[in-house]
């Protein structure tokens, strides 16, 4: 596995903060009751990262942060199918992780995608590794996430399909006004950030997204999350993409 120099973008904030794999190792676990049973931050990253080298998948990058004093955890881990011919040229796959001991949420795994030229980070189709830590979800952690594991990969290669679906449908102006107006009804995005997204696709900051295309106007509201904490990204993204992969008519 090659160093991770270039990490995906991980934007932070209510007190997060980006750790390092031997300090995530040490946050403590909370002890079990009888109908709860927390799953470790590390134990969970170690499981999905031996399951997806199972699966033929490469681990390029990864980023770990922690927020309200080690109870809650987001990663990415940004991947590669050995073997696979692929014509990605400009963004790669990630697996969003996320973690709680504070009951705030089930430990699961995201699909998506991370765009190399704005570093922007779009997730679609969460696979849950446990309900609520349940009472056997330590015990059944290898099993739970070798199962969410193997749904990726078809996950994936729908990920492809939307991104080149997107990159056909050319856009006019008035078609990509109602799509933002559209994405503020299904909170996709905020009346707030609705400015940043119309001046990002007028004049797009980035030459590759210049081609008026749902590509394009897909990443300029991705650009508008990334003021936004991972936990939240990750459901706005996932409302983008139903929002978009209606319009392409793929839904």
């Amino acid at each position: 596995m090659k160093p991770f120099q270039s990490p995906p973008n991980l934007n932070l904030q209510n007190g997060s903060k980006v750790v390092s794999a031997e300090a995530l190792r040490a946050v403590p676990t909370p002890r079990h009751t009888k109908t709860w049973s927390p799953i470790s931050h590390s134990s969970l990253v170690a499981e999905a990262m031996e399951q997806l080298e199972a699966a033929n998948f490469t681990i390029t990058d990864q980023v770990h942060a922690l927020s309200h004093n080690g109870g809650r955890y987001f990663g990415i881990l940004s991947l590669s199918l050995q073997g696979e011919g692929t014509d990605k040229t400009d963004y790669s796959w990630v697996v969003g992780l996320r973690n709680s001991h504070d009951k705030k949420f089930s430990a699961g795994l995201v699909a998506g995608t991370r765009v190399f030229v704005c570093d922007n980070l779009a997730f679609n189709g969460e696979v849950r590794i446990t309900r609520r830590h349940t009472r056997f979800a330590r015990r059944d952690l290898s099993h739970l996430t070798a199962r969410a594991v193997g749904k990726l990969g078809d996950r994936f290669h729908r990920i492809d399909q939307r991104i080149s679906a997107y990159r056909l449908r050319y856009l006019e102006d008035a078609q990509a006004h109602d799509l933002i107006v559209r994405a503020l009804d299904c909170r996709a995005i905020t009346a707030i950030q609705m400015p940043a997204v119309i001046q990002e696709w007028r004049e797009p900051f980035h030459e590759e997204f210049r081609p008026r295309t749902a590509w394009s106007l897909f990443n300029a509201m991705t650009e508008a999350h990334k003021s936004l904490n991972p936990h939240l990204a990750m459901l706005r993204g996932q409302a983008l993409h139903k929002l978009f992969d209606k319009f392409v008519d793929l839904c």
